[in-house]
């Protein structure tokens, strides 16, 4: 049961991962607004055809929950990728990536803020370890560029896409009891409406770029993979081994982004990048070996 585990998860942070790169390959053949929106109208397609008899289930409690599961929706789906695609056309995959690894330090600190959530010394000295190799990273290893406030205006989009995503991973707690199959389409509705705004502002700029052959299958990698499969895997890999140890795989995205930077976009690896990853990827490791263990 663990390897299957392990294996689904790793397919989970690889599709993940992939979201970034597949952003940055948008460029010039799908606009960011137009991507998001047909992603998300894809992946309600999908949903419609083939989980509306558990919808219809559960119809009830997603009444009940419309509005917060919309504006899960809305803010955890279709902000952060939208931020994550505008992000992409002026700063690199691989730093988009790399300061995913972010993500995890800043829920620490919205816990820590919000609910007071206590946390252990090499928690914090992992989290901290964690913060320099995203700051590397939005330097570009130059840290006096931080002391000019010199950072790539896609690095400052991609740290607000954090910022939503870590901030809509803390309101889950609140997350109302039903079958996965509903939590995921509700909110998949709420990214669909939610998109709409956004591709009516981009068209009226005059920026709107119809998918091309290209584009098209960006659009349709972004809907079943990151959208959609992710998820089913990702729900799976925690009822099989539980949400804590299936979290640490998240680390995994800046990874498999780079590693997808390189080999599919021809970026170029930067010795900055090595130090960043180093750090993130273990700042976290002495964050998680070092989290308080419950009572017995």
């Amino acid at each position: 049961m663990n390897s299957r585990a392990y294996f689904y998860l790793a397919i989970t942070a690889l599709f993940w991962g992939g979201n970034s790169v597949a952003g940055k390959m948008a460029v010039g053949h799908v606009s960011p607004m137009m991507l998001t929106t047909l992603r998300w109208l894809v992946a309600v397609s999908v949903i419609l055809a083939l989980m509306t008899p558990q919808i219809r289930r559960d119809w009830d409690k997603i009444r009940a929950h419309w509005l917060q599961l919309l504006a899960y929706g809305a803010v955890g789906f279709t902000m952060f990728n939208a931020f994550l695609y505008s992000a992409v056309k002026y700063t690199s995959a691989i730093n988009a990536v790399i300061l995913q690894a972010g993500i995890p330090m800043l829920i620490f600190l919205f816990n820590f803020v919000f609910f007071r959530t206590k946390a252990s010394i090499a928690q914090i000295a992992g989290f901290t370890v964690t913060l320099i190799g995203v700051l590397t990273t939005a330097a570009h290893g130059d840290f006096t560029s931080l002391l000019r406030l010199q950072f790539n205006f896609g690095d400052g989009l991609m740290i607000l896409a954090c910022i939503v995503y870590a901030g809509y991973t803390v309101t889950l707690r609140w997350k109302p009891a039903m079958h996965w199959q509903s939590f995921i389409a509700a909110p998949a509705f709420g990214a669909l409406l939610s998109s709409i705004p956004l591709l009516v502002w981009e068209a009226s700029k005059d920026s709107a770029i119809v998918p091309d052959a290209t584009g098209w299958a960006i659009v349709l990698y972004a809907a079943i993979f990151p959208s959609l499969m992710s998820q089913v895997l990702y729900v799976r890999g925690v009822e099989m081994i539980g949400a804590n140890r299936a979290g640490l795989f998240i680390n995994a995205i800046p990874v498999y982004g780079t590693l997808l930077s390189v080999l599919l976009v021809g970026e170029t690896f930067h010795a900055f990048h090595l130090v960043a990853l180093l750090l993130v990827l273990g700042g976290i490791a002495i964050a998680e070996h070092g989290r308080p263990k419950p009572p017995r």
